[in-house]
Formats: structure tokens, sequence, C-alpha cells
């Protein structure tokens, strides 16, 4: 894998290991992270180790961990799942898990590195993501780094008893692919 860094965010994403899984699980389950997903439920270890044995080894999730480039602290997870080789395409995931490194560029950041990777490496064609439609921080956050606003999902999804609106999103690669 090529590195993938940016210094004037000062990040750098590396692949997630096990080591990772206790400092994941923590983060997932901090409120102001759950708060913005889909998936409401509370993360466990043993959910986060099945997650990496039946996606991650097995190619249909990539997860990298976002560091600080001068520490090497580990504060945020981004990732793409369930990717399809046919169509060339996968969903986007991010979450910031320490509170310090949030509102600072640090998620348009990754979020242009693992697009990136995506395109390079992975030889992706387009990459989507849903977000919740009045979460106007991430929105923009996206735009700036490279996503476009496709679709609104008019209550799509039901959280604690409300129906909420999905922002759908993507970015395309400007290469031909095969």
């Amino acid at each position: 894998m090529k590195e993938y860094r940016d210094e004037a965010a000062g990040i750098y994403l590396r692949l997630m290991t096990a080591a990772d899984t206790d400092l994941i699980v923590a983060w997932r389950n901090k409120d102001f992270v759950r708060k913005n997903f889909i998936y409401q439920e509370l993360f466990t270890r043993e959910g986060h180790e099945d997650w990496v044995r039946n996606k991650v080894e097995t190619g249909q999730v990539v997860q990298m961990i976002i560091c600080d480039l001068l520490t090497d602290t580990p504060f945020g997870s981004v990732y793409i799942r369930d990717i399809d080789r046919v169509h060339n395409k996968a969903e986007y995931g991010i979450f910031i898990g320490e509170d310090g490194a949030r509102g600072r560029g640090v998620g348009t950041a990754a979020a242009r590195l693992m697009l990136r990777y995506c395109f390079e490496e992975e030889k992706l064609h387009r990459i989507y993501l849903r977000v919740y439609s009045d979460n106007l921080q991430a929105i923009r956050s996206y735009e700036k780094a490279g996503f476009a606003r496709e679709g609104l999902l008019r209550d799509d999804v039901r959280i604690d008893g409300k129906y909420r609106d999905i922002q759908w999103m993507a970015a395309v690669s400007d290469n031909v692919g095969p």
C-alpha cells in the first residue's frame, strides 16, 4: 500500500489491525459518533471481531485508522464496505472518535485520502455514502472532499421512533476503468 498522508491536515491513514479493536469499539459507542450512524446499536468487541473476520478478511471491507502525523496518535477511522468488483463501487464511511480531532478539517482530509486510495489502489470507479440530510457539517465536509449530492431519500430510516431523510452522495473517478 502506498502512503496516504496529508501534511497540511497533519494526518495519515494506515490499515486497521486487530490491536485497534478496543479503540474502535470505544469510539463507535461514543454518543457524538453513534448519533450520526444509521446503525445505532452499541458495538461490542465480539461484533467487531466478527466484522473483521467476515468482512475485512474476505475483502468486502477495507478499514483504515486516521492518525496524527507527528505523534502517531489514532483518532478515527475511514472505511469502504460492500465492495462491488462487478460495478467497481463501494460505500464510504468515517468516524472521528476523539473529540479534540473534530472540527479542524481532519474528516475532509481523511475522505480525500481515502478517495485517492479507492481510485488509485482499489481501481474503483464510484464511492458513495449516506448521511442524515440534517447533518450539514458532514455534508459540507464531504462536498469539500469531492463528493456530490445525488438524491434525497425521504423518511428512509426510523431512528428512535422518528423517520429521517438520508442524503445520498457520491464521488466518481475521472479514470475510465476496466
